[in-house]
């Protein structure tokens, strides 16, 4: 009996030790990992930059490393106005100001649909499209985050073997408001320019989402001038061809999958996702070692 008395006098007293050292343990806390550090790069413009039609696919699959969040929020049939007006440039904002980052860069083009003849979406060149972009840096830069200006990329339509600069007054708003501003530029549309000039009509209809009618590329081959891929329904076969109208064909709503002169498909993401990359690349070399050439 003394024995056995002994023995659960010990066992009681190795219980309180057990407790304390099982307490003990769970006071102490696991140290906390050190905190990733990564930028943020929030594309912002139209469809020429959007998910569906656009450069900016390609760009964040394929031009920015994983020490870096790449979000799109450009969105097709959108100007340097309603993108504001419908809310677009909200959601934006709340990304800028989300904070957990080290930077957060803002990429920011328009013009396409600033252009005349696009109700509810056309700006005036003189005075609303660059007051909206100097708000955009303004406002990119209250929030925090950096902004960088971005000159429309180049439609491909043809006169003559000639490219058709339509979009220049508003690339050169741009640049001006980048000197205004002291805002960095990515001249997309100068290089773009220069390579779709460079390959000419013809080869230049390989950037679309679709391959062209062969009527388009035969009328290409023969004068140098680019046609409508679609040409009126009231038009006649023996009507002239007619140029095309790019406020018909683009649209607001849900960009579709067709041939045009505006928009891209893999091949025109992927060319001139290369092009920003490149250009962003020298125009804010802090950026150099998050983008993949």
């Amino acid at each position: 009996m003394r024995l056995k008395a002994l023995a659960v006098a010990a066992a009681l007293a190795i219980i309180p030790l057990a407790a304390q050292a099982q307490t003990s343990g769970s006071q102490t806390a696991e140290p906390t990992p050190p905190k990733f550090k990564a930028i943020k790069i929030v594309l912002v413009g139209d469809s020429t930059t959007a998910v569906l039609g656009g450069w900016g696919p390609s760009f964040c699959g394929w031009h920015v490393t994983s020490f870096a969040a790449c979000i799109n929020l450009a969105r097709g049939g959108r100007s340097s106005g309603n993108y504001r007006a419908e809310g677009s440039w909200a959601l934006a904002m709340d990304e800028i100001k989300s904070g957990g980052f080290t930077d957060t860069y803002v990429l920011i083009q328009f013009g396409h649909n600033d252009q005349p003849g696009k109700p509810g979406r056309s700006t005036d060149l003189v005075t609303e499209f660059p007051a909206n972009m100097k708000r955009y840096v303004e406002e990119v830069r209250a929030a925090g985050g950096k902004p960088i200006l971005v000159t429309p990329l180049t439609r491909r339509q043809f006169k003559d073997g000639k490219l058709l600069d339509d979009l220049g007054p508003w690339a050169d708003a741009v640049r001006k408001v980048a000197v205004e501003t002291q805002t960095p530029v990515v001249d997309l549309h100068a290089r773009s320019q220069a390579a779709v000039q460079a390959m000419g009509p013809v080869e230049a209809m390989k950037f679309a989402q679709r391959p062209p009618p062969p009527e388009v590329v035969e009328a290409a081959g023969k004068t140098g001038t680019t046609i409508s891929a679609a040409p009126p329904a009231s038009a006649t076969p023996s009507a002239s061809p007619a140029v095309q109208n790019n406020a018909a064909v683009e649209p607001m709503g849900q960009a579709k999958l067709s041939f045009d002169y505006t928009h891209l498909g893999v091949v025109g993401a992927d060319y001139f996702s290369a092009i920003v990359t490149d250009e962003l690349s020298k125009s804010v070399p802090g950026l150099r070692r998050y983008l993949i050439p």
